[in-house]
């Protein structure tokens, strides 16, 4: 219980930092003061606020948290100076010895380098087509110095000045997206000012740059789930159009606040039966008319399904998406049911609540287990 206590304020410390930079940011834009890059408001600065270093040294998170109850203090002490005549300046007396004795934190630990392009973000949720789109342009661009799994081990890798970094793992999630989408299109130097990765502005678009962004993300995801057998981080579902028996087509997105059952089959397999805990939705290749239920008929949706669960074909697979559309569970062809181990995307915290009774199957124990401990994201790092 301690330890989600303070998971819980220490989320809501690095949220609020992104908040008030995101604040300022918006200010600053809305007043002209700063103008745009790539679409978004620029950041105006060379470094920006950051949580990273806060998830793991929490001695400076908790000097953090003071500086501000201090800061906050010391705002409604002059507040109520400027009211309180008579004792105002017993009262401001009392600011500066408090300012003494407030732990105040490393500058070091809370400062990082930002780009122009810090605080931007995707122009919508990932798509399958953009996921395909963006493999195409890994194979075009980056494989031969990241590698075809992302390792950093390609062919021209060892001709670096920089090895190339690990791409298979968590680093991607540990960078802001707009950090991200601004070294892809204006490259990296060392501390030196020596480029250790060439800008491709000049190649891709930006809505190319997020495309690729995304399907190095589903690649890393695949990765981790080979690798480890988990998805080391949060994994948002790829959008697709789906076709249903009533003649409707909708994307997968639009069943959001909703779980969600992903059935991949091969052709001529039958639909499986309904379960109302879930929405299910077919994934199948070929144009077969629908005949009852709804169908994702697209390569790219079983493409990017391939991508993120690290395998060749996805055929035979099962996947539950939770409420907020990540991917939390993926189920083997070869065993009949679910289980508590299928959940892939996990917390070993303690669950938010915890029913009494057990549920009766094992897609139950999954399902109550997911809706108890969601994922929680903070822009300093995943907390889940």
């Amino acid at each position: 219980m301690e330890a989600a206590i303070e998971a819980q304020w220490l989320q809501a410390l690095i949220d609020g930092l992104q908040s008030a930079q995101l604040a300022l940011l918006r200010a600053l834009h809305a007043l002209g003061i700063v103008g745009d890059v790539h679409g978004q408001p620029a950041w105006p600065w060379a470094w920006r606020l950051s949580g990273d270093n806060l998830l793991i040294e929490l001695g400076q998170a908790r000097r953090l948290a003071a500086a501000l109850a201090f800061v906050a203090f010391a705002l409604l002490a002059l507040a109520v100076a400027w009211a309180w005549r008579r004792g105002r300046w017993y009262l401001l007396a009392t600011l500066p010895l408090a300012a003494i004795t407030v732990p105040w934190p490393d500058a070091s630990a809370l400062r990082v380098p930002a780009t122009p392009a810090s605080f931007h973000v995707p122009p919508g949720l990932p798509s399958a087509a953009g996921v395909v789109r963006g493999q195409a342009l890994y194979a075009q661009h980056c494989v031969q110095c990241h590698g075809t799994d992302g390792r950093g081990q390609g062919p021209q890798a060892a001709s670096l000045a920089v090895w190339p970094p690990n791409l298979a793992g968590p680093l991607l999630w540990r960078r802001a997206d707009g950090d991200l989408l601004w070294h892809l299109q204006h490259g990296l130097r060392d501390t030196q000012g020596r480029p250790t990765m060439p800008a491709f502005g000049d190649r891709l678009s930006d809505a190319d740059a997020w495309a690729l962004i995304d399907a190095m993300k589903a690649q890393a995801a695949g990765e981790m789930l080979r690798a480890t057998g988990q998805w080391g981080r949060p994994v948002r579902l790829a959008d697709a159009p789906v076709q249903c028996a009533d003649g409707r087509t909708r994307p997968l997105s639009s069943w959001r606040g909703q779980r969600l059952r992903l059935v991949v089959a091969g052709q001529g397999t039958p639909p499986p039966p309904e379960d109302p805990r879930l929405v299910t939705v077919q994934v199948r290749p070929g144009d077969d008319p629908v005949a009852e239920g709804c169908v994702a008929r697209t390569p790219e949706a079983w493409q990017a399904l391939a991508l993120l669960a690290g395998v060749d074909s996805p055929a035979g697979l099962q996947f539950i998406v939770d409420r907020d559309g990540y991917l939390r569970a993926r189920s083997s062809p070869t065993r009949a049911g679910w289980s508590d181990d299928d959940l892939l995307c996990r917390s070993d915290a303690p669950p938010r609540s915890a029913s009494t009774t057990a549920p009766a199957d094992g897609l139950g124990a999954l399902i109550a287990r997911m809706d108890a401990q969601p994922v929680r994201f903070v822009k300093g790092g995943f907390i889940h």
